[in-house]
């Protein structure tokens, strides 16, 4: 039942950043509203819109973003940094709790640093022989076209004018694109995707528009069209050439400070492995201390890492190209470490933590970009014999709920729920 109207009161922020009151008809997640504010909105069950903020909070300030609640991409701007900063950590404190863990959980560390380095642009064909091209609604596929974006780094300033030009050069096709920008030090790194296969005369439009907007490179699907210049990425001591569409941490700072946590706590270590290594975010770095073993799926990634590692006189890194979901390291393959690290994809790490939690390995530190999967494989480990000893948020991602995690664990306890472990 829709209610036009109505009358709430905003309790406190939600996992996805909006607003929770009671409604008509229960719990009701208005997005844009804040705690302790009294609203009026259109309720359709336990989704709200805000029409009106009858009595806003003092923590209430106002966006920095033209697009603002109509763009998808920023949950929050306007609440003040130390509420802000309080309900980020309470997220990860909240998932620790309902898996058992009540661990104490340290202050919100900024890394955002000058802003994102990587932007997704979506674009469509308008029907009239151009497109449109931005970031998506709000819980809607339409996009708002934007010419700005304040939480990207000053390297993608012109990434928006770069997407929707590259949009209006292949709409004839008629194919919605999904346009990756990343900024390196060589300059924009664009990775197209949707379009499928290129014929002759798209292949020669891209490659003159790479070189009319100086491109370091253009890839379709992965496939290189055009390349000026590897696009390189300082990783510590190392400059590597990543690979077409390589995940890279979303910021710089972000990156740095993540790694200097992790070598800081696996300081002392001679043989760590580093599991979903990618590119070599830690690898790289963790190599300046000790031996190196990176392990991942994606055989580019690794072998770009390969390649850095081999020119920076660095100590021995070797690579595996393997699937961790699917045959994660065992515990006697884990032996012969004495230190490792491993940094999954949202969905977690849950058959790699199971083995880990069975090894003898006295040190392991996890990264995560979810607090439920984290809280989850933190679970595994403790329940293995792992002491949750240190658990720090990082804000990559400012202004939506997404947090880094990064957690270190010493073996020590005892098993406490062995039936956890598979």
């Amino acid at each position: 039942m829709i209610h036009l109207n109505a009358r709430l009161q905003i309790e406190r922020l939600g996992a996805r950043g909006e607003g929770v009151a009671i409604g008509p008809d229960g719990a009701v997640f208005v997005p844009y509203a804040l705690p302790g504010e009294a609203i009026l909105a259109e309720v359709d069950g336990a989704r709200g819109k805000l029409v009106e903020v009858r009595t806003p909070s003092p923590d209430r300030i106002q966006p920095f973003c033209r697009y603002f609640a109509r763009c998808g991409g920023c949950a929050v701007q306007t609440l003040a940094f130390a509420p802000y900063a309080q309900w980020k950590k309470g997220l990860l404190t909240e998932a620790l709790r309902l898996a058992g863990l009540p661990a104490s959980v340290e202050g919100l560390v900024d890394a955002h640093g000058e802003g994102r380095r990587r932007a997704t642009f979506h674009a469509r064909t308008d029907g009239a022989g151009g497109a449109v091209c931005g970031f998506m609604e709000a819980r809607s596929h339409a996009i708002v076209e934007i010419d700005e974006c304040p939480v990207l780094a000053p390297a993608l300033r012109e990434a928006p004018a770069v997407a929707r030009a590259l949009a209006k050069t292949l709409a004839a096709s008629g194919k919605p694109l999904d346009i990756l920008v990343t900024a390196t030090e060589s300059g924009l790194d664009v990775d197209l995707k949707g379009h499928g296969a290129l014929n002759d005369d798209e292949k020669q439009r891209l490659v003159r528009f790479a070189l009319r907007h100086d491109l370091a490179r253009l890839t379709n699907h992965g496939a290189i069209v055009a390349q000026q210049r590897p696009p390189l990425v300082a990783m510590g001591k190392a400059m590597e050439a990543i690979p077409p569409g390589a995940f890279l941490q979303a910021t710089v700072a972000g990156e740095a400070v993540l790694a200097a946590e992790v070598s800081s706590t696996l300081q002392g270590a001679s043989r760590i492995a580093d599991l979903f290594a990618g590119v070599g975010t830690f690898s790289l770095r963790l190599a300046e201390l000790a031996s190196v073993h990176a392990v991942d799926s994606d055989a580019a990634a690794l072998a770009a890492l390969a390649r850095a590692a081999g020119g920076a006189g660095l100590r021995p890194v070797g690579i595996e190209t393997r699937d961790l979901f699917r045959r994660p390291l065992s515990a006697a393959e884990l032996a012969r470490f004495d230190g490792l690290v491993f940094d999954p994809p949202r969905a977690g790490a849950e058959l790699q933590a199971r083995a880990i939690a069975k090894s003898s390995i006295p040190l392991v530190v996890a990264v995560s970009c979810n607090a439920q999967t984290f809280a989850r494989d933190a679970a595994t480990l403790c329940a293995g014999g792992y002491a949750l000893e240190r658990v720090l948020p990082f804000d990559q991602f400012r202004h939506s709920p997404h947090i880094e995690i990064v957690a270190a664990f010493r073996k020590s306890a005892k098993p406490r729920a062995r039936r956890l472990l598979g």
